[in-house]
This record gives structure tokens, C-alpha cells and sequence, in this order.
């Protein structure tokens, strides 16, 4: 009986490790084809995809240097390392990943001798929740991503409650971004500087001229008040932080003659909270455009 149960117990075992050894990857479907992964990578090392993968729960251990002036996330990135941009390989080989993730394939090849590495196109997904579903699957942190879309559409319907007796039904609402170099541009839904939150998220209007959502659209300034809107979210790109742009962009006459300008609904917004567009970023942006739009309310009442 001994040696029956001896061998019944080394039977069973065997067969959790075989089990546990065919639930440890599996295939997943990318740009470049299906490829092996872990299912619940432990180490995951990306370039642009800090926030998208933090936002379902991964421990992420490398990520490029930007991502560490996010004000949204740098509190996840405490143990984090700088991987570099471009990526310094032999920093990437040193955190050991189990899984790599990256937004530009510059470096596909040498990564991929050191980890799976899933090549994810900018733009691959078009708003948060396609984000949030594709990271969760890619993670196996399924629950997760569904916890935070619950918590997102919760923050989302408080938001538009919020305005819904404050804006008038034909407000329109745009975003800018002043370069350092003076040149002017209007973001849709899924660019960054807060379209998703503010489109999406909170359903507001996009100025009429751009109402074929164009993501990134130069413009004249001539052209402005054709895209200007009731209410106006400015961001400057401004590495050096010259102010030299924005302060010939304020003293113009255009600008100076914008509807927005003369009701004090211009908001001139930091660069590095409004230029992020994963979904941590975003949750955290719908209070920040609801808190802009009460506050100027306010002071015109």
C-alpha cells in the first residue's frame, strides 16, 4: 500500500508540474506575429508603455527616462530603472525582464534575444478602454484592468454630472499646444494633452471647425479663431522654459481677440501633466479639466 501511495503521490506530482509547466506561457497575437509570453510576467521592461502597464498592475522595472516626470506615476516608479532613450540594451539585459514591451521596434531583434518582446505600434488602440483591455490581457491581469474601468466610468459620470448644469448645451472646447518655436497646433481625441479626458471621458463639444477630429493639425495663425473655442486648454512645449513663445503668443492681437481671451476662459496648463495619455493619466485629468471649467464659471459669476 506504501508503494501504491508512494506512487500515486509521485504521479500527481509530476502532473501539477506538467500542468503548472503548460500554464506558465502562452501564445499572444502581435504586429509581428504570435509570440511566446509569460502569463503573469513578473519583470516587464517597456519604452513608452510605463503608465498603460502600471494602469493594470504590472511591476514594471524598466521604463525610459521621461516617464519619471510624470506626475501621475512617479510615485510607482520608486524601484524602477532608467532604461534610456535610445535603450541601452546591456541596462535592459542587467533587470533580467520577463517580458519587454515596446512602443518603436528600432531594437526589436536584440531585445527580443533577451526577453518576448511585444512590438505595439503608437495608436494601436484608440481609446481606454481598448488600452485598458489590451495591457490586461497582455499582463494576465484581466481583473485588474476591469477594476479600473469601473473606477474610470465612475469618475467619468462624475464629471459630466458636475458640468451638466454649469456649461451651456453649444459650449465648445479645444486643445492647443504652443511649440517653443512658435508654432501652434489643435489636438483631437486620442493625442494626448487631455483629449480622451475631455472628449471622451467628460462628452464635451470639440470646436466646430475641427469637428472631423483631426488628432495633430498645424495652424496659422490666421487660421486660429476659425478653430477657436468657448473654452481653450493651452499647453507649451518648452524644454528650455524660454516663456519667449508664449509671451508673443498672449501680446497678439489675434490671441488678445480670441471670444475665450475676453472671458477669461484661456487655461495655460503644464506641459507634463496634460502631454500624457495612458488611462492614469487620464482618470486623473477629468477632475483637472472640471475644476478648470467650475473655477472660471465662478469668477465670471
Amino acid at each position: 500500500m506504501f508503494i501504491i501511495l508512494s506512487a500515486c503521490s509521485s504521479t500527481m506530482e509530476d502532473t501539477d508540474k506538467l500542468d503548472n509547466t503548460t500554464e506558465e506561457t502562452r501564445m499572444f497575437e502581435t504586429v509581428n506575429g504570435e509570440i511566446e509570453i509569460p502569463n503573469k510576467p513578473k519583470r516587464i521592461v517597456t519604452d513608452f508603455y510605463g503608465g498603460e502597464l502600471l494602469t493594470v498592475g504590472a511591476n514594471v522595472v524598466g521604463v525610459e527616462p521621461t516617464a519619471f516626470d510624470h506626475p501621475f506615476i512617479q510615485d510607482k516608479l520608486e524601484e524602477t530603472e532608467d532604461i534610456g532613450e535610445p535603450i541601452n540594451i546591456e541596462k535592459v539585459l542587467s533587470l533580467q525582464p520577463d517580458l519587454i514591451v515596446v512602443m518603436y521596434d528600432d531594437h526589436y531583434e536584440q531585445l527580443s534575444e533577451i526577453a518576448p518582446t511585444v512590438y505595439i505600434p503608437y495608436g494601436t488602440t484608440t481609446n481606454i478602454e481598448e488600452t485598458v483591455q489590451l495591457f490586461a490581457d497582455l499582463t494576465g491581469n484581466e481583473e485588474e484592468g476591469k477594476a479600473f474601468l469601473s473606477k474610470f466610468a465612475a469618475k467619468a459620470e462624475e464629471g459630466r454630472e458636475k458640468l451638466k448644469d454649469v456649461i451651456n448645451e453649444n459650449d465648445t472646447f479645444g486643445i492647443y499646444e504652443l511649440t517653443d518655436k512658435g508654432d501652434i497646433w489643435i489636438f483631437g481625441d486620442n493625442a494626448g494633452r487631455g483629449g480622451q479626458a475631455l472628449y471622451n471621458a467628460l462628452q464635451l463639444e470639440m470646436p466646430h471647425k475641427n469637428e472631423n477630429n483631426d488628432q495633430t493639425l498645424q495652424l496659422s495663425m490666421e487660421v486660429l479663431p476659425e478653430y477657436a473655442a468657448d473654452y481653450m486648454f493651452l499647453t507649451t512645449y518648452d524644454p528650455e522654459n524660454k516663456g519667449e513663445a508664449l509671451e508673443e503668443l498672449k501680446a497678439s492681437s489675434i490671441w488678445q481677440g480670441l471670444d475665450a481671451t475676453k472671458n477669461e476662459r484661456i487655461f495655460y496648463n503644464d506641459f507634463d501633466t496634460f502631454y500624457r495619455y495612458d488611462p492614469i493619466a487620464v482618470y486623473e485629468q477629468i477632475d483637472l479639466f472640471v475644476e478648470m471649467i467650475l473655477e472660471s464659471n465662478q469668477a465670471i459669476e
